[in-house]
């Protein structure tokens, strides 16, 4: 498992030129299914668009269409934005109404650019770091006190199960999650303790 930033949810950037509306809408996907739905839904949401172009990279898949704009002139440069940046895991759908004058290969190649580098660089980032999925059972009243632990030392919470006792879930990079475990030891005087669950990959948000 590799580390790599990839946005967060979705975000939108518009940009107007000589009268013609960019409209770029950028979304996290994990798959290739994800980023196609993702590509239908904006046909859907901008049905009387005259072009919605689209560019994605997910799990090391690079695709692109110009729907209907000149050859080169929109798919591909937004394609190379996404990978100059280094982004992955995502789709970017630029959506144009046309306003009545043309802007030429190199206008529409600049434009198309523009759009979805103001879309990536206003969308939240997050870095997708290799981690260990860990859990804890504790009684109801350590939970608090654990999910704080768990949080000052880095890690994130990822459910809680209440049964009898509380099953906690969370995950830490793996460079921090020794350091978790000797905390948690001398925390709860070694009364709890932390089961490997599995390695993941998490999203930590970059502030």
């Amino acid at each position: 498992m590799e580390r790599y930033i990839t946005v967060l949810g979705e975000n939108e950037a518009e940009y107007t030129e000589k009268r013609s509306r960019f409209i770029a809408t950028v979304r996290h996907c994990d798959t290739e299914k994800e980023a196609l739905s993702f590509l239908e839904e904006m046909r859907s949401k901008y049905w009387d668009a005259r072009h919605n172009v689209y560019a994605y990279s997910v799990n090391g898949t690079n695709r692109f269409s110009d729907d209907g704009e000149p050859h080169g002139t929109a798919g591909k440069p937004m394609l190379d934005v996404i990978l100059g940046e280094g982004i992955e895991n995502l789709a970017v759908v630029v959506t144009r109404y046309f306003g009545g004058v043309l802007l030429g290969t190199g206008g529409l190649v600049r434009a198309y650019t523009k759009a979805t580098k103001d879309a990536l660089s206003s969308a939240q980032k997050g870095e997708v770091i290799p981690c260990t999925l860990l859990q804890t059972q504790c009684e109801y009243t350590d939970h608090q006190r654990l999910l704080n632990l768990i949080e000052s030392c880095g890690g994130m919470v990822e459910g809680s199960d209440f049964t009898q006792n509380v099953t906690v879930r969370y995950s830490f990079k793996d460079q921090d999650s020794e350091r978790f475990l000797k905390k948690l030891s001398e925390t709860f005087s070694a009364r709890l303790s932390a089961e490997e669950i599995c390695k993941k990959s998490s999203i930590f948000k970059i502030s």
